[in-house]
């Protein structure tokens, strides 16, 4: 895949990260399995299939629903990734990354489930968790 080779690692740098993601948007997902997973939006870069982690032994996989597993570092619970199963697409925190200023907050999903208590001021493509499984989980 042809993108922006992305690197990073968790907290306590037992994994590390070799990624490419296809661009350099952020999206946030309001859903309450990623706010209470993370205690908060998930802002997030979409990754792909193409990951590479060094120090694999120490990601823990959590089978979050049908479609998705989250991985975090077993040593000091940074969250890694929330990976679908049907194509082993990484969303992976823009955390992890180095911020190399060119990323551009362009989407939030799960909107109607986002709680009243805050809100971003930038303008963004907004989709509801009805329009997500549409667009990203329907059989085809």
């Amino acid at each position: 895949m042809v993108g922006i080779e992305r690197k990073g690692n968790c907290l306590c740098g037992e994994v590390k990260i070799n990624a490419t993601a296809p661009d350099n948007t952020v999206g946030a997902c309001h859903c309450s399995k990623c706010r209470k997973w993370g205690g908060g939006p998930f802002l997030s870069i979409d990754c792909g299939s193409d990951v590479k982690f060094d120090g694999d032994e120490n990601i823990s996989v959590f089978n979050s629903s049908e479609w998705a597993e989250r991985g975090f570092c077993k040593n000091c619970g940074t969250h890694l990734f929330y990976r679908l199963k049907s194509n082993g697409q990484h969303i992976m925190p823009l955390g992890l990354f180095e911020d190399d200023g060119n990323f551009v907050f362009d989407h939030q999903i799960f909107i109607d489930e986002k709680p009243v208590c805050y809100s971003f001021a930038n303008e963004t493509l907004m989709m509801t968790g009805a329009e997500v499984f549409e667009k990203y989980l329907s059989p085809e």
